[in-house]
């Protein structure tokens, strides 16, 4: 049955969504503080879900995804809330990572990009990727 689960994670997972959500905000050059605020979640309470020590409810998650500039189904798939997209994310989730982390470091390092220029560019990227679908792109 596809939809939205209840969110019930084992530790090993939560570790890895914690994780997931650490390496995010470093990518995207916020600090604990400055993503927390932006998510409207306290500070202890964000370092405890990055430490995977507390379960995000998906209201959470889907503050943190806007404030980060990433699609909310990402963090509900990896929070294991949404059941059916398992497959298609763990056969592209290596693949898919290399490509976008490259592509969204790359934007994060620039020296001569603004703040804002650079969310602007990450928001388009994300975007265009989400358009497919997360289907891998084989132009030779």
């Amino acid at each position: 049955m596809g939809g939205v689960t209840d969110l019930h994670l084992g530790p090993v997972r939560l570790a890895q969504l914690g994780a997931y959500i650490r390496e995010q905000r470093e990518g995207a050059q916020y600090s604990l503080r400055q993503l927390a605020t932006a998510a409207g979640v306290s500070n202890p309470y964000l370092s405890q879900i990055e430490r995977g020590l507390r379960k995000p409810s998906a209201d959470v998650l889907q503050q943190l995804a806007k404030a980060l500039q990433i699609s909310a189904e990402t963090l509900y798939v990896r929070a294991g809330l949404l059941d059916g997209e398992q497959e298609r994310a763990e056969r592209g989730e290596e693949a898919d990572r290399a490509a976008a982390g490259g592509v969204l470091a790359a934007i994060t390092a620039d020296p001569h990009l603004t703040t804002r220029q650079k969310v602007a560019l990450r928001e388009i990227y994300l975007s265009f990727r989400g358009q497919e679908g997360g289907t891998t792109d084989e132009h030779e």
